[in-house]
């Protein structure tokens, strides 16, 4: 067997997760992660005092845990404003606390057990309006999602502005104190269609009923309009995909108009499964965008300088000296804060010593495949995307014939392949299997049409397109065809079972919270996806029958190839009954199955425990094959 310096241990020993930065005037603050704490969040500064030293420390407690759960997958839980922060406590029911930063005095500003996501401070500060999600409602009701304005005061009062629609997101303050925000409503998830509502200033005088209006698209047609916020000058720009392009447009408050601003074949958005995604923002001299393509993201600023060295780019952001802040990685470096001053970017927060031989790091290889070798039925020319990352040994070791394939489905499905350093792959690699991630048909960075091929065709194109990427390395004589296993999470996990029942091309697969039954799923689950199935499968329950074809429960006495199944006890998005069901009939079958359900754990995999529980599970599935 290879010997690998990319231990277990190493992927969670001092590893942090950075999901969001925020720059007030030249301070920057961000969160951190931390699987050796349980996954606990904590928010970090980096901050010059009065005498011009710079240092970085954490600014919340040992035992706060900065993190909301609305719509279960969170997001933007905090923001800092005028050195003033609010955010979500997780260890203390999600209620919002105020933090002034220089002095440390806290005040509770909630205690009605909702939860709270994605708010901004009004222009005086006496508020801080958020996305609110209510699960107090009679038995049976569905949550409510809401915009509301939380009183700085500490006195716990809540305005309703918004209560109309299903769901909102980005509620952001423009001159004079009007709003914008997102909104979408069943069964649209955020990037199907969407929808601009202004909310008038008059709130913030007392009046309770402001005046409200939408901004549609002219023409009628689905259109995901999201990442909307004001310019210095008052103008409404917002990223929309009407060109089949998340491109960047001006919104004429007046008329609802909109006119291209940053136009090209790339994505400036990234699909709202979590809240606080911002990809452009303004500077003194313009606009600066992170464009991302199946290459990996770039970053172009007003002075036309393309900074090309983060091939994953997030939470853009920007700073009163003009600077850019941001969170990047590269195939060869974990994430990181990164300041740009638009010739140069510096590196703010830490980073680990990993110590590793960057040999271990190649670039993967961007791989298009046609799917028709797979379906005959597909009209010519259709393609499928993948990363190829070969295997990469360390010190002189030599693979012994043809590499084992690992297939990677990513979950969602509307999501992409990661195109940051994931050490998990590269344990893998190291080891001497080759590693191929699908961006399988539905899947981002290649445009609306593209991501639009999977709208009914969810458990047949992406079980087609995986299938097909395997086949074509093992065709072109690149990796072992006898030694060939799938993994997916969540939507992925529904990819791998379908794949391993109706095709005879992996040895084995692994499930990480899969779906098995979607006609369990359209009926129990949470308010965010409940209805995500119309479009990928077809409305619920006119098309019952497309549910039952599509689910791996269906197809379960067809396994035949050893599973591995990976289930969080907790987890509200893909319930445990899904994972034991098909466990069950894999069991009834004598199929080898192997089961682990971890205490706990939600959807996603957070404690260090677990992490490596699940790695070293799945080390010894693949080499026991």
């Amino acid at each position: 067997m290879i010997s690998s310096p990319i231990t277990a241990e190493l992927l969670i020993s001092g590893a942090v997760g950075i999901a969001g930065v925020v720059a007030d005037g030249n301070d920057i603050f961000w969160d951190e992660s931390r699987p050796d704490q349980g996954g606990r969040v904590a928010l970090m500064a980096f901050r010059t005092d009065e005498h011009g030293t710079a240092a970085i420390a954490e600014i919340t407690g040992a035992d706060t845990n900065v993190r909301t759960r609305v719509h279960e997958y969170g997001g933007a839980a905090w923001w800092v404003e005028n050195g003033r922060v609010v955010f979500s406590d997780d260890a203390r029911g999600g209620e919002l606390f105020l933090l002034d930063i220089d002095s440390g005095s806290e005040t509770q500003l909630t205690s009605s057990g909702y939860r709270y996501a994605d708010g901004r401070f009004s222009p005086d500060g006496q508020w801080y309006v958020s996305v609110r999600e209510r699960h107090d409602g009679p038995v049976g009701d569905e949550v409510r999602n809401e915009i509301v304005a939380i009183s700085t005061d500490g006195q716990g009062t809540e305005l309703v502005l918004l209560a109309s629609h299903d769901f909102y997101a980005s509620p952001r303050f423009g001159l004079g104190g009007q709003l914008v925000c997102v909104a979408w409503d069943h069964p649209n998830m955020p990037w199907d269609s969407t929808e601009l509502v202004l909310v008038g200033p008059q709130w913030l005088d007392g009046d309770p009923e402001p005046a409200v209006r939408r901004i549609r698209t002219a023409d009628g047609k689905p259109e995901s309009i999201v990442l909307p916020d004001w310019t210095a000058d008052g103008r409404l720009l917002a990223v929309s995909d009407r060109s089949n392009w998340w491109n960047l447009f001006e919104v004429d408050t007046a008329t609802g108009s909109v006119g291209p601003l940053v136009e090209g074949e790339f994505e400036i958005a990234t699909p709202g499964w979590v809240f606080g995604i911002s990809r452009w923002c303004e500077i003194g001299d313009g606009i600066v965008v992170v464009a991302g393509s199946p290459g990996g993201d770039t970053i172009g600023f007003p002075n036309g300088v393309v900074e090309d060295r983060h091939t994953a780019v997030s939470s853009l952001r920007a700073m009163a000296n003009g600077h850019v802040v941001y969170i990047g990685a590269s195939h060869s470096e974990e994430a990181a804060v990164w300041v740009h001053d638009g010739t140069v970017a510096t590196q703010v927060s830490k980073s680990r010593d990993l110590g590793l031989d960057i040999a271990l790091f190649a670039e993967p290889e961007l791989l298009t495949v046609q799917c028709s070798t797979i379906d005959t039925s597909l009209p010519a020319g259709t393609t499928t995307h993948a990363l190829f990352y070969e295997p990469a040994v360390a010190d002189g070791q030599v693979l012994d014939g043809l590499a084992p394939l690992l297939v990677l489905v990513h979950g969602g499905p509307t999501a992409a392949a990661r195109r940051q350093l994931d050490l998990t792959i590269r344990y893998w690699t190291s080891r001497g299997i080759a590693v191929a991630a699908v961006d399988y048909r539905g899947s981002t960075l290649y445009g609306r049409n593209y991501r639009n091929e999977l709208r009914g065709q969810w458990g047949i194109a992406d079980v087609v397109d995986c299938v097909a990427v395997a086949q074509h390395l093992a065709d072109s004589g690149r990796v072992d065809p006898a030694a060939m296993i799938i993994q997916g999470g969540s939507a992925g996990g529904l990819t791998v079972l379908n794949a391993v029942a109706k095709h005879d091309v992996f040895s084995g697969g692994v499930s990480r919270y899969g779906v098995t039954d979607l006609r369990a799923l359209a009926t129990d689950t949470h308010k965010f996806e409940a209805r995500y199935l119309d479009g990928l499968v077809g409305p619920w329950p006119a098309n019952e029958q497309a549910y039952v074809d599509r689910s791996p429960m269906s197809y379960a006495g067809e396994i035949g190839v050893p599973m591995l199944i990976l289930q969080g006890a907790d987890d509200k998005v893909v319930p445990p009954s899904q994972a034991e069901m098909i466990v069950d009939a894999l069991r009834e079958n004598d199929v080898e199955v192997t089961y682990h359900l971890f205490a706990g754990e939600g959807h996603g995999f957070r404690d260090s425990a677990t992490i490596v529980a699940v790695l070293e599970a799945t080390e010894k599935f693949i080499f026991d094959r």
